[in-house]
């Protein structure tokens, strides 16, 4: 889904922003630029890898069957004890 980002102005941006955001919902890029120079982009966000997505699945299963321990209660300075 890598496309070039087009360059749009930032009056234009915001007469259109409607319309960008749906182009952007399509996958295109814009960079926003203020007297010709670039000052902001609107693009898609970058959706979570599946990989990652897995690997977080994968521990927290983990996590929740592990046996909860009981440790009792802490005071504060135990806490920040070192």
């Amino acid at each position: 889904m890598s496309r070039r980002e087009k360059p749009v102005t930032a009056a234009h941006a915001n007469r259109e922003f409607s319309r960008l955001l749906k182009e952007v919902k399509q996958g295109h890029s814009y960079i926003v630029t203020s007297h010709g120079k670039p000052v902001a982009r609107i693009a898609p966000v970058e959706q979570p890898s599946r990989v990652r997505e897995k690997a977080r699945s994968i521990l927290l299963a983990r996590l929740r069957s592990a046996p909860a321990t009981r440790i009792g209660r802490w005071t504060r300075d135990e806490l920040y004890e070192r």
